[in-house]
């Protein structure tokens, strides 16, 4: 296991650094500039600010730089954009809103998903079982974007039970609709995903030996048929999380919860290069660190996959 733990860690660091070095040609490669404006700047004012930035060196003089100061000392460098603002402090700034509801929303649709997958291959064939995909495919077919006002227009506006935006410091009542509006989705996903992997291990010979022993359904159930049935749900979840945690730009952006969405939008727009970099680094890392986590969870639950 310690072997198999060792071989993802080698692929996933230079995984990593592969990406900063294409995320930063291609960056680099879009037209226009951060400094581009209606107004073209004076030569000598434009030259001073490329100077300031180091952009006036060559490219592969600014990608050593970059990477260096990433590696050793965690640094993203200057906003192009933001006065007085480093990317390290945007991140910290917008990075624990969508942690904390993200995470919530994780826990959220996992528990809730799995427990409705399975509840519905055990009614299999039933209205218990017909309600519940009714569920889940209404849940898939509305993304954050048509759920979003939805929402709003329900809790906010028509029955006036909840913020339709806003933060106030991860207040609860400001919470509740962000998390759902995120939740959503991938909750449904869940629950056909586990409700479609624990029939097919209900089917399996192993369990139909179990059940002509006599054992109890129950003890059948969370003893045999849930761990093989997770398999495909575990291999989701590592994606999944790291898009759920990481938050969404719709819901980030819909409910103005200045979460890290919303400087990824506006560095795009705003071609502030450094915090583009700095987002795309840290969803990349976390993407790399969860999957790892997924395939050793895995390698786990499936010892046959170590070899």
């Amino acid at each position: 296991m310690i072997n198999f733990i060792l071989r993802r860690l080698m692929v996933a660091i230079p995984t990593l650094l592969v990406l900063i070095v294409v995320s930063f040609l291609i960056m680099h490669a879009a037209p226009g500039s951060p400094f581009s404006s209606e107004k073209p700047l004076p030569p000598a004012v434009k030259a001073n600010i490329e100077k300031k930035y180091g952009l006036d060196k060559p490219l592969y003089v600014q990608i050593t730089n970059y990477i260096t100061n990433v590696v050793t000392r965690f640094d993203f460098g200057p906003s192009f954009r933001y006065k007085d603002q480093n990317v390290n402090d945007l991140i910290a700034e917008g990075f624990p809103v969508t942690l904390k509801y993200g995470s919530i929303a994780f826990f959220l649709a996992l528990i809730i998903g799995v427990s409705i997958g399975i509840f519905a291959a055990l009614k299999q064939n039933s209205w218990q079982d017909y309600s519940t995909q009714g569920f889940a495919i209404v849940g898939q077919v509305l993304p954050n974007f048509v759920m979003a006002p939805i929402l709003v227009l329900v809790f906010t506006l028509t029955l006036g039970w909840l913020p339709g935006g806003g933060w106030e410091g991860g207040q609860l009542k400001f919470m509740v609709l962000p998390v759902i509006a995120l939740a959503t989705s991938y909750m449904a996903s869940i629950a056909r995903i586990t409700r479609s992997s624990m029939i097919e291990v209900l089917h399996s010979n192993f369990i139909r030996t179990a059940r002509a022993k006599g054992l109890p359904f129950r003890y059948i159930i969370f003893r045999h048929a849930l761990k093989p049935a997770l398999l495909p749900v575990v291999s989701y979840l590592g994606p999944t999380f790291v898009a759920m945690v990481t938050g969404s730009v719709i819901v980030d952006s819909f409910f103005s919860t200045g979460g890290i969405g919303i400087h990824f939008v506006n560095s795009a727009l705003n071609r502030d290069y450094s915090v583009l970099m700095g987002v795309t680094i840290l969803l990349g890392a976390l993407t790399i660190l969860f999957s790892t986590v997924v395939d050793i969870m895995y390698a786990w639950i499936d010892p046959k996959i170590r070899y």
